[in-house]
This record gives structure tokens, sequence and C-alpha cells, in this order.
């Protein structure tokens, strides 16, 4: 899936929106971190691979963007169904959501995804991305919190346990809180279930998204269509990328 000049600088601009607006407490760190590594962030994948979710460039931003809808629709959902929705902020939930795949974005100087190079590996296997072998070796949402701490970004205790477990049973070390055998272990209020759903969702949607399309097209390495979409953007849009974040 490609996504047009339009649809980029809409992303980011919804992005920006709720980081200013829904955010509001931490907006000021939050804006420094974004708009720092603007250009690595609006054009992130979502995964590296195209049967996972939004292997294509501005796939990041599109996907967090949907978790946060879906988020604050399970939310509502889980509350109409009789569950207690205690214990933790629409805020906090926003934020989750917003940063649960922050680490995907890479560290301060190296991206985490970059073009894969090798044309047999995109048509045989669906890999558009390879990982960056000079990063760091950490899970993502190890590196998402690491990058919170490092622009200054305070992350409340109901926020630090919903990212790092987001992934639900996927991960064994998310085990501890999942499978809890203990009636005062586990999760404490339903903050972290809630985000793990509506990745779920978004993912789900994402790759259903994905398998309507033509998949077995084998497409340029995504920098040449980045470099595509910002030299054929009109004026209006030049202008919007130049002015987020202000």
């Amino acid at each position: 899936m490609d996504l047009t000049a339009n649809q980029l600088s809409e992303n980011w601009i919804k992005l920006g929106d709720i980081i200013t607006n829904v955010l509001s407490t931490r907006s000021e760190s939050l804006t420094k971190l974004y708009s720092g590594l603007e250009e690595r962030i609006m054009f992130a994948p979502g995964s590296a691979i195209e049967h996972y979710h939004n292997a294509f460039p501005g796939g990041y931003v599109d996907h967090v963007l949907r978790v946060y809808k879906c988020a604050m629709k399970l939310h509502t959902t889980w509350g109409e169904m009789g569950a207690d929705m205690d214990g933790y902020t629409i805020e906090e939930l926003a934020f989750a959501a917003i940063n649960h795949d922050l680490g995907k974005v890479g560290d301060i100087d190296n991206p985490y995804y970059e073009p894969n190079t090798s044309e047999w590996h995109r048509k045989n296997q669906g890999k558009i991305y390879d990982y960056n072998s000079d990063i760091v070796t950490m899970e993502v949402p190890h590196r998402g919190l690491w990058m919170l701490q490092e622009h200054g970004v305070k992350v409340t205790q109901n926020e630090y346990i919903a990212i790092m477990t987001h992934d639900g049973m996927y991960v064994e070390g998310n085990w501890f809180y999942y499978k809890s055998k203990s009636k005062n272990g586990g999760f404490k209020n339903n903050m972290p279930l809630v985000l793990h759903h509506a990745d779920l969702m978004a993912s789900r949607i994402e790759f259903e998204r994905w398998k309507k399309e033509d998949s077995t097209t084998v497409k340029a390495p995504p920098s040449k269509h980045v470099k595509k979409v910002l030299s054929t953007s009109d004026s209006k849009n030049v202008a919007i990328f130049n002015n987020l974040f202000k």
C-alpha cells in the first residue's frame, strides 16, 4: 500500500493534534521528541513484512492512530458491558496507544527498519524491510520506553505496564501478568487488556486490508518511494510538512 502525500500529511497532523490536545500535560516534551525525528517517524513502516501489518512508508503513524481509535472505542465498550474501568485515565490510555510501538522508530541516531534491497526476499517472503544491524538489540517496548525517558517524557506506572505488555501472551515475558494464579496478582486495572485488544484489532484490520490488495507486486525499495512522495507533493503539503508542531 502506498499512502499519498495528502494521507501522510493528514496522519501526521492527526498525531500532532492528539499530542497537543489529549496528551496536553506532556505535549511539550512529546513534541520535542516527535519533531526531532519528524521525517523518520512520518515515513516509518508499521512492520518489516507485508503480511504482518502496514509494511509501507507511513505505516507506523497509520497504525498507532488506528490503535488509538480502537482503544478509545474499546474503553467505552468495556464500560458499557459492565467492566470496571476505574484505576486509569483516558490520557493514560491515549498515551500508551500512541507510544506503544515507539521502539519501532529506532533510537536517537538510527532507524529500526531499513529498506530491503533484496528483490528475492521482497518477492518470495514479503520482507519489505530489514532490521538495522547497527542498532542496539532491544525489545520494541523496551526501546520505546527508553526513548521516552531519554527525551524527558514522564511515564506513569499504568502507562509503563500497558506498553510493556501490549503484545499479550505472544511474549513469554508477559506471562507473569497474564497467567498470574494469585487473586492479588496480575493487572490491577483493565488498561493493559484494552490496549492489547486495540492493538490486535488494528493489526487484524490492517492485515485484511493488505490481503485485499495485489500482494504479488514487487515494489521498489521504500526509500525511493519516500523521495518520490516528497518531490511530487504540492506546495500546500510542503508547507504542512515544514510547519508541523511549529
